[in-house]
């Protein structure tokens, strides 16, 4: 096989993907849009977290509610618990890995703020922790997640589920929901866009 008949195979894959979570997730994504708003609206925040490559999506989530997404509009509270390499480490190293981010839950969450644990697995350890952990601090729950969503899906409010066996594939598409999440959630609190954008 060429190197074009593979990049056209991977191609038809993600759009394959993409076309899934059109078909199957929608009113699951709007839910999460609705909790979300719902919580900004009353002031809480938003703590996001997942392992590796759903590390760098938390990072991006948080960033786009920080930053922006599309709107210019005042900052929204949301953290990625991935970044503080002190807390990481000292956790990790007095407590365990799969303590990492529980531990910042207790230490951060309050009740009705959102968590999100990003798994393309839906079997991290260390994210079930913590959304356990969240679930028992009267927060609201949302797993962004893979393949059949492993023990994570059964323990959230909004199940996230991507329904493909491929990490490479899941990824893209939990890419692509962070993105519709960001857009509807800012228009929602904040309008629609301006008409160059």
């Amino acid at each position: 096989m060429n190197g074009i008949e593979e990049i056209e195979i991977q191609l038809q894959r993600h759009i394959e993907t993409i076309r899934l979570v059109a078909e199957s997730m929608a009113p699951t994504i709007e839910r999460c849009c609705t909790l979300l708003v719902s919580a900004l609206k009353r002031g809480n925040q938003l703590l996001i977290m997942g392992n590796g490559g759903s590390a760098a999506d938390a990072q991006h989530m948080a960033a786009e509610f920080v930053g922006r997404f599309l709107l210019e509009r005042k900052a929204l509270p949301a953290v990625a618990l991935t970044t503080d390499t002190s807390i990481l480490t000292a956790v990790g190293n007095d407590y365990g890995f799969d303590e990492i981010f529980k531990r910042q839950v207790e230490a951060l969450a309050r009740p009705g703020d959102v968590v999100i644990g990003i798994s393309t697995s839906g079997h991290s350890n260390n994210v079930f922790h913590a959304l356990t952990a969240a679930n028992e601090m009267g927060c609201s729950t949302i797993g962004l997640l893979g393949r059949e969503g492993g023990n994570i899906a059964g323990i959230v409010d909004v199940n996230l589920t991507v329904p493909v066996q491929e990490t490479p594939r899941i990824q893209e598409a939990h890419l692509t929901i962070i993105h519709i999440i960001c857009d509807l959630v800012e228009r929602n609190l904040f309008g629609g866009r301006k008409d160059d954008e």
